[in-house]
């Protein structure tokens, strides 16, 4: 069942575009910068695109899997694989009924939920890494993390605890100001992206030394 929820999601999404489509404006926003809308689309647009685009999403997502050199990997770990599947499908619907609704008039901030809605896919994935196992599409992967099961397991921990207070840390400043989230986001990507390449690389060369391995 769990294979199915984000189609029953995407599902919801266009039912949810069909019931308002005719109380939309003729042009709805489409992006939200620091002081609000500053992109527009058609009604059509609007109604079908984040739908439509999660569908592929999702159709990539069952793939990659099945083409994946470590594909018996997946076998070790599928329920966190769904879980990652389901609340990346769930916060791109979140953000289109948000975003419709936003176009109807609702009292919705969109340049504050949706970096908290990405915020709270941060802590569902950091929550997730530790139980990845080695593969070529889903967690950390460095060359080192890629050569070594147990740089994997270690480098992905910690990247899961690092992407865990990223995502508290742009859930908190979401509601501050979109400037502070965005400088949160940024830095707290690059802090991600430097730990696991520098902490998977000083792993790998331990397990290189005489005597090790």
């Amino acid at each position: 069942m769990r294979k199915w929820l984000p189609g029953v999601l995407i599902l919801a999404g266009y039912l949810f575009s069909a019931a308002v489509y005719s109380h939309l404006p003729p042009r709805v926003p489409t992006h939200w910068g620091l002081h609000g809308p500053d992109a527009w689309g058609s009604r059509a647009f609007g109604a079908l695109f984040t739908p439509t685009f999660a569908l592929a999403l999702w159709a990539l997502l069952r793939w990659l899997p099945t083409i994946d050199p470590r594909r018996a990997s997946y076998a070790k770990f599928g329920s966190t694989y769904e879980l990652f599947v389901i609340a990346t499908v769930a916060m791109m619907i979140v953000v289109h009924v948000l975003a419709l609704g936003a176009a109807l008039g609702w009292p919705i901030r969109i340049e504050s939920a949706a970096p908290a809605l990405v915020g709270a896919l941060f802590i569902v994935i950091g929550n997730a890494l530790p139980r990845a196992r080695p593969n070529w599409f889903f967690g950390v992967r460095t060359p080192w993390t890629l050569s070594s099961d147990a740089v994997w397991e270690r480098t992905n921990r910690v990247a899961g605890y690092v992407m865990t207070a990223i995502g508290v840390a742009v859930v908190v400043s979401a509601f501050v100001s979109t400037l502070s989230m965005l400088v949160v986001l940024l830095g707290g990507g690059a802090v991600l992206v430097v730990t696991a390449l520098a902490y998977s690389y000083v792993l790998w060369r331990r397990e290189q030394r005489p005597g090790r391995g």
